[in-house]
């Protein structure tokens, strides 16, 4: 795989810590879970900033921000008890497709 990707998943991951910190620090009341916020979105932006060096912007966003919108869903379910109905359920099987469709067929998405 690629480092450009290694970098982009983990940038991914980073803004997933730092959504999922920012609903459990109750509006920025909460000491830890803030640090966690500032920490989590600070390695995000430079974690996608090594990925923009190789990769066009609006491919690394819509990747990041699908899959962070995906994940925090799942979070959301899985941790928060927040519900999604079958509108929102396919809204992001189609972010996902999207993904895959830039992965696997674009040629603007940097293969090497």
């Amino acid at each position: 795989m690629p480092v450009h990707y290694i970098y982009l998943i983990l940038a991914v991951a980073a803004e997933t810590i730092g959504t999922t910190a920012l609903q459990a620090s109750q509006q920025f009341t909460k000491p830890l879970p803030s640090v966690i916020v500032l920490v989590g979105y600070g390695a995000a932006f430079y974690l996608l900033s090594l990925t923009l060096s190789v990769m066009p912007v609006g491919l690394v966003y819509a990747i990041w921000s699908g899959l962070g919108i995906f994940l925090i869903a799942l979070i959301g379910y899985f941790v928060f008890g927040q519900s999604l109905d079958l509108p929102a359920i396919l809204g992001m099987g189609l972010i996902l497709s999207g993904i895959l469709v830039i992965h696997l067929f674009s040629g603007s998405a940097t293969h090497s």
